[in-house]
């Protein structure tokens, strides 16, 4: 993974762009390190091989479009494609499921679910899907691009210029991102069951 985004930011801007992009905006995107590029991108900001405002621009651009794409793609295939009563992977009950969770959770977890790995590749193609109103899905979606697309870089730069060497450990606070970042979701799931 540390390979793919050090390839990446040799792309510089239009890399992250892209990955950010793709990771946002088509489920296929799942699988990309967003969080990992943005922490690598910001700790490169803080060393001088990146502009940090280059990164955060970049990053908020590509979370806004993709997250945009994303929706409008389950708006147009959703429905179809979850009327299928034999698909193992879209079924109708699915789709339901997920506008009951926008209707319980409401629109603030479109900005929420921009923190969680995974999640966030998932869940503008899902309130495309379940139609949730294209103006409040935007308003979130953009909030959640900015607070995340320059909150992680930034910190990752604010931590680069203060420690040395960082950039040796990007793999361990990656994976401390990633634990912090799913561990709500964990604490849900346990309370449910219970």
């Amino acid at each position: 993974m540390e390979q793919f985004t050090h390839a990446i930011l040799s792309a510089s801007y239009l890399g992250i762009f892209l990955v950010v992009f793709a990771e946002t905006g088509l489920l296929l995107g799942a699988a990309l390190p967003g969080d990992s590029l943005l922490i690598l991108a910001g700790i490169a900001a803080a060393s001088g091989q990146l502009s940090l405002g280059g990164v955060i621009g970049v990053v908020i651009a590509g979370a806004i479009l993709g997250s945009l794409v994303g929706y409008l793609l389950g708006r147009r295939f959703g429905p179809a494609i979850f009327s299928r009563q034999n698909s193992r992977l879209f079924k109708p009950e699915y789709r339901e499921r997920a506008e009951e969770f926008f209707a319980r959770q409401g629109p603030a977890s479109v900005m929420l679910a921009r923190f969680m790995p995974f999640v966030r590749a998932v869940v503008p193609t899902v309130a495309g899907v379940s139609n949730m109103p294209f103006g409040l899905y935007a308003v979130y979606s953009v909030l959640g691009a900015v607070l995340w697309g320059a909150g992680l870089p930034a910190l990752a730069y604010f931590f680069g210029q203060r420690i040395p060497g960082l950039d040796h450990y990007v793999l361990l606070i990656v994976a401390a991102v990633l634990v912090l970042s799913v561990l709500p979701l964990l604490v849900k799931a346990v309370q449910a069951r219970r």
